[in-house]
This record gives C-alpha cells, sequence and structure tokens, in this order.
C-alpha cells in the first residue's frame, strides 16, 4: 500500500467517525453553505384565478367551518419546498373562502398576517375586538398574537388572499396558537374603530418602499382601504409624469415604518403598453394580480397573468413586467426582516431580459 493509500483509508475512516458523532466538516461544504449569491429552494411559479376560485367554491361546498379546521384556506405551495405549503421559503400565500353567513373562529398565534381582497363585501374581520369591514381591494392586518375571527353577513362568498410571515416564525422555532374560548370575541363597539381613529393622517403609504425605518411594532391602523391607495397611486402618476411605473408602500401611521415588523405590503401600477426594466432583490416576493393583464418575466421565463392570478419571485430572481393593460399589482415581500438584519440588496438591470420559455400552468 502506498503512501497516498493509505492516507485516503485514514481520511475515511476519519470521516466516518465524524458522521457517528454527528459532527461535519466544514471544507467538504463550503460551496453548499456560502453560495456567491442567494440560492433558494422556491422556484418562480404562478397559479390561476380560473383555476384556484372553482376550487374554492368546491371547497365552500365540500368543507365546513368547525373547531379543528378553523380555516377554509387553499394554501399556495411552491413546487420547489418538496411539498410544503409555502408559497417561498420565507413567506405563507394562500386563498381564504368564506361562505354565506359563515364565520371562521377567533384565534391567535404568533406569526404575523395580512389579508388582501380579492372580490365581493360584506365580510368583517375582527382584530382585537375591532370589527373591520372587508371590500374588494381593502387590506386588513392581523398582527402576530392578535385575536382574529372573520364573519361573512352575506348570502354570497367571500374570497380574499392571506399572507402571512408563518415559514419564518417557524425557520425561528417560535410558533405558538392559541383558540379563543368563545366562538368568536365579541366586538367592541361600532366597526373600523382603527380607521376612525386615524381618519385625519395622511401618513399611510410610502413613495416606492420604506427605504430606512424599522418599527419592531405593528401598525395601529389595522385596514387600508382600496379607494384611499388608488388616489395615492393617482398622486403619484402625476409627480412622476411619463414613469413606466408607480408603487407605493402601506406604512404604519406612527413612525413611517412597514406595516408588521416582518412584512412588508405594497402595490405597483403598471401604465398599458409599458414595461419595467428588471430588477433582483434579495427576500422572497409574492405578487397578486388585482387588475389588468400583461405578463412578467422572472429569470428569463415569461408568465402571462391577468386579474387574480398570483405569483411568486424568489429571492434575486430577476423580474420585469409589462402591461397589455393598465396593471395594478398587491405586492408581499419579508423585506423589513433583510432590512434590520443588513442584508437586504437590490440590483437594477439596464435592458430587459431575454425570454428563454412560457410557463405552462398546471
Amino acid at each position: 500500500m502506498t503512501v497516498e493509500q493509505d492516507v485516503d483509508q485514514e481520511l475515511a475512516a476519519f470521516y466516518q467517525d465524524l458522521d457517528v458523532v454527528d459532527l461535519a466538516p466544514l471544507w467538504t461544504i463550503t460551496e453548499q453553505l456560502l453560495t456567491p449569491v442567494p440560492q433558494p429552494k422556491s422556484i418562480p411559479w404562478l397559479w390561476r384565478a380560473s383555476t384556484y376560485v372553482p376550487l374554492a367554491e368546491r371547497a365552500i361546498k365540500l368543507v365546513p367551518i368547525e373547531r379543528g379546521g378553523e380555516r377554509r384556506v387553499l394554501s399556495l405551495r411552491n413546487p420547489g419546498l418538496g411539498g410544503r405549503p409555502y408559497a417561498a421559503g420565507t413567506l405563507w400565500g394562500a386563498v381564504q373562502c368564506l361562505g354565506p353567513h359563515e364565520s371562521a373562529p377567533a384565534h391567535r398565534h404568533t406569526p404575523g398576517a395580512i389579508r388582501f381582497v380579492i372580490s365581493g363585501e360584506g365580510v368583517f374581520t375582527t382584530v382585537n375586538g375591532d370589527a373591520c369591514d372587508m371590500r374588494a381591494g381593502d387590506l386588513v392586518l392581523t398582527p402576530g398574537m392578535a385575536w382574529h375571527d372573520h364573519s361573512n353577513t352575506t348570502g354570497h362568498n367571500m374570497l380574499w388572499f392571506d399572507g402571512l410571515d408563518l415559514p419564518m416564525v417557524e425557520a425561528l422555532d417560535g410558533i405558538f396558537f392559541e383558540p379563543h374560548p368563545d366562538l368568536n370575541q365579541a366586538v367592541d363597539g361600532e366597526h373600523n374603530r382603527s380607521e376612525r381613529q386615524y381618519a385625519d393622517t395622511c401618513r399611510r403609504y410610502a413613495t416606492g418602499s420604506v427605504q430606512t425605518e424599522l418599527d419592531p411594532t405593528p401598525s395601529p391602523l389595522l385596514i387600508y382601504r382600496w379607494a384611499d391607495t388608488d388616489e395615492r397611486l393617482r398622486q403619484e402618476a402625476g409627480k412622476q409624469s411619463g414613469a413606466p411605473s408607480v408603487a407605493v408602500e402601506y406604512i404604519n401611521p406612527r413612525s413611517g415604518a412597514s406595516v408588521l415588523p416582518t412584512l412588508a405590503c405594497g402595490v405597483q401600477r403598471v401604465f398599458a403598453g409599458q414595461h419595467t426594466l428588471p430588477v433582483r432583490r434579495t427576500g422572497n416576493w409574492i405578487y397578486v394580480v388585482r387588475a389588468g393583464a400583461g405578463h412578467s418575466v422572472i429569470d428569463g421565463q415569461r408568465f402571462d397573468w391577468e386579474t387574480g392570478d398570483m405569483f411568486v419571485v424568489p429571492s434575486w430572481s430577476a423580474v420585469e413586467h409589462h402591461a397589455a393593460e393598465q396593471a395594478d399589482f398587491f405586492t408581499l415581500s419579508d423585506t423589513p426582516v433583510l432590512r434590520a438584519l443588513g442584508v437586504h440588496r437590490e440590483q437594477a438591470l439596464d435592458t430587459p431580459q431575454a425570454v428563454t420559455g412560457t410557463f405552462t400552468p398546471r
């Protein structure tokens, strides 16, 4: 046996001994751990409204809401995550559906959540006693450990988008859940208390996105109306005449930070016949098409979308948007956490991406 063969045998035995006692040599896995750029497991994906709406209606017929089920929710399951029910590695995205005159039981949990109404009205979400009436395009917050339940007062179905930081809180081993002692919590006074409290403030939106402000507490304003958001977008369009798109982020009226410590919510409007240049960002993004039609290019792949569709852009994926008609996106991201940790990066690209393929939905 040569000296080299002898060393190889000793090294193999050494690695085996390390494995037995659950130790791992860094020098064999450095390239897997310290990659040149982010390598998310989630992949760009799109869920069509024409697919999920009929399935949500079937769920209303087939799956009653009762204790044990808590919520009738269809989660966005990213194929890159090995069957886990998450839209991206840090973000939960879902469609919640409530049938006529139904109530989803009250509970609370450490993950923070947002609701963006896809269609309908007549439902209210009660958050710590404040009943927030929901209409299409409205954003409702349910901060971590806030009691919340949903009630439908109409004879029609109601659908909304649920966004949570659940995967992030799970990764931190910080999940707590508690059912309310009653089916529904008591409503404290008239509906929309926080909205009335902050009726006189104009500090509800940041142009583009929040850049510096951070706040470990959630926004005390629990509901943001689409009419106000639309008006702010119109104002931005007037200020940025000729721009292909404008964007705003919903903010905490007290601090100017993102609405939740872990989640940023915004709306981007791309004008008819216009397109944006590609941008890469650290962190994951979910887009909900509030209105319009067009396509986005994500890492060279074309994704055609229309009103109600949802798609995910994983961390550091290049994304650009092309609007065949004026389009509004509601966006959800984990940007506040990356900014707080000092690892948020953004890179604008100078030219559109070459399209190498077209996404085919299932």
